[in-house]
């Protein structure tokens, strides 16, 4: 049986086909269409799930969609009728994004896959959140939390998940409370990011790298435009907001008022005069200030999110007793919460579905039919990321041979890691383009950029040179799993699945890695396993044999403002535009000169 999840029409729009219940192909849009958070509909990642599996839209048994647009169109007409007529603006935008196409998905899925009606089902936004986690998970029960901006009128869910593994159980997802719009953690959180200068959806992690330079000073201020209780639910003065009515605009002249002028999305980002910045124009001390509100601004609705969450978590925990936890939800992305959560709340087990946000709805809708409508017993877990598309070494060859460019090529991969691993030793910054592309919003060792991470001035290169962001963003270590110990205390729980998806910030225990340790101290965490990626597992390797260092620093491969590279041609094209020395894909190694 033939199961096709889709998501769209919001952001991060994706496909995903389940085969009997497992999990064969997934991709966001983006990495075809190469549009940034493309929400528009999937057609190229539908395409691709379906040829990869082998099969046409007439195989499909069902395709779920991942929210009910009418409800969500309710919401959206009701908060425009009681906001009237501060939402006229909206009201014209909404008619016309809607009537031209967001109400009527089911029909254009029919006419895009050729299948009948009764075959194109929908799921609860939320609900599919929660199925994306619990049903990729290894749990057979757990609590679960899904938060986020908004689905159709819920913003936050408590519930319970039980599953079938074979013992003829009944598979459930149970919500028993939520927490409605407009009131929302994940908004919030949104509205400092747009005040921040950064764009919704899309910089809500460049505040949270921003929030380690900061200081929590303005937590007091946050709390007089959004009240939390202590099981962790919470109530906006919408007195300082406008996303409930403005089709531009998140927050008002009032909340300026409270929190001083927005910084300007254009402006330098330093916040200390070593900073490097890519006009060699000197950092001045009107910025530093400047700058040094936004980060303080920053850490505290950083630390205001963090404390919710955890508030939250251990509400759930009083309310269903269980030790493990799935969460599910843009705001489940936020790394620094996640390790708090482990560290503060009676749960045990976390687990996060890498494609947290909108996209992974897809999958979630997809397994809810399965497991809950279908009642079918339980057996995949989502134990690796690496579910899109590859190119073989004959496509890689064939494209490089057509361009006319000069290659070298390794007949094994102990020649390719030992010419990679000396490389890195070498202060060369490679491109790595290996197998099937990550689902979700981290390179985890198949589309990534990677340098020696024992070199300080690594991160300052990679930001400037290569990548063309922000000076204060981090990154991350992968970390071969036998070997952890050498940088950081988490051998009683490494084996936590976060760890595999870069979902955990923790503290380093040393300075080994000082290009991947992030102001305060920190690491976003990549784990490696031998069984799960074989290759990257080698290489690295082989870097820790002649270093002694068992991690290397891994950063996604993309530009600023661009997905991640899915192609042989996408990454050529960036190898070309950066500062990258080399570029490895499958066998062939391609050298500037």
């Amino acid at each position: 049986m033939y199961i096709l999840g889709i998501s769209c029409y919001y952001h991060d729009s994706s496909a995903c086909l389940l085969k009997d219940g497992e999990l064969i192909a997934a991709s966001a849009e983006e990495r075809f269409s190469r549009i940034k958070h493309d929400f528009s509909f999937p057609y190229n990642a539908s395409k691709f799930c379906l040829e990869y599996g082998g099969i046409d839209g007439k195989d499909l048994d069902f395709v779920v969609f991942y929210e009910k647009p009418f409800l969500k169109f309710e919401r959206i007409i009701k908060t425009i009728l009681s906001t009237y007529p501060n939402s006229y603006r909206l009201f014209s935008e909404v008619v016309v994004n809607w009537l031209r196409g967001k109400l009527w998905i089911k029909s254009t899925i029919a006419d895009f896959l050729n299948i009948d009606d009764d075959k194109i089902l929908f799921s609860e936004h939320h609900l599919s959140h929660a199925a994306s986690s619990f049903f990729c998970s290894p749990y057979k029960e757990a609590a679960i939390l899904t938060a986020d901006g908004v689905g159709e009128w819920a913003t936050t869910t408590l519930g319970v998940g039980k599953a079938n593994w074979g013992d003829k159980g009944q598979n459930e997802i149970k919500i028993f409370e939520e927490i409605r719009f407009p009131h929302s953690l994940g908004l919030l959180y949104s509205v400092f990011t747009a005040f921040l200068g950064f764009k919704i959806n899309n910089g809500e992690y460049k505040v949270m790298g921003l929030s380690s330079f900061g200081e929590p000073k303005y937590v007091d201020k946050i709390y007089e435009v959004v009240k939390v209780d202590s099981n962790g639910s919470l109530r906006m003065n919408m007195e300082y907001f406008s996303y409930h009515y403005s089709i531009k605009y998140s927050f008002n002249k009032k909340f300026v008022r409270l929190f001083g002028n927005p910084r300007k999305p254009e402006s330098r980002f330093a916040v200390n005069k070593s900073f490097s910045v890519c006009d060699n124009v000197p950092v001045t001390d009107k910025e530093l200030k400047e700058n040094r509100r936004f980060a303080d601004i920053a850490a505290s609705i950083q630390k205001v999110a963090e404390d919710t969450i955890v508030k939250i978590t251990n509400y759930l925990y009083k309310k269903t007793g269980l030790k493990k936890i799935c969460m599910a939800g843009g705001v489940a992305l936020n790394c620094v919460a996640n390790y708090k959560v482990l560290r503060e709340t009676p749960f045990e087990e976390i687990f996060v579905q890498p494609s947290a946000g909108d996209g992974g709805g897809a999958l979630g809708a997809a397994l809810y039919v399965w497991h809950c409508l279908l009642n079918k017993s339980r057996s995949f877990v989502l134990n690796h990321t690496y579910w899109g598309k590859e190119y073989s070494d004959d496509e890689i060859g064939g494209f490089l041979d057509k361009e006319g460019i000069k290659y070298k090529k390794f007949d094994s991969d102990d020649e390719l890691t030992n010419y990679a691993a000396d490389a890195l030793i070498d202060q060369k910054i490679i491109g790595w383009f290996e197998g099937r592309f990550e689902w979700g919003p981290r390179a985890l060792g198949n589309r990534s950029i990677l340098a020696d991470p024992r070199n300080p001035g690594m991160k300052n290169v990679i930001n400037s040179k290569i990548k063309f962001r922000e000076p204060f963003r981090p990154f991350a270590p992968s970390v071969l799993y036998d070997h952890t110990d050498l940088l950081f205390d988490i051998e009683a729980i490494k084996s936590q699945y976060l760890f595999k998806f870069m979902l955990y910030t923790i503290p380093i225990k040393n300075n080994l890695i000082p290009a991947a340790i992030h102001v305060d101290g920190t690491s976003r965490i990549q784990i490696v396993y031998k069984g799960t990626n074989p290759l990257y597992y080698k290489l690295i390797e082989k870097f820790y044999k002649q270093t002694g260092v068992p991690a290397i620093l891994n950063t996604s491969f993309n530009l600023k403002g661009e997905p991640i590279v899915n192609s042989p041609w996408d990454a050529y094209k960036m190898f070309k535009k950066s500062g990258m020395d080399i570029l490895v894909m499958g066998n062939f190694v391609i050298e500037k000169l």
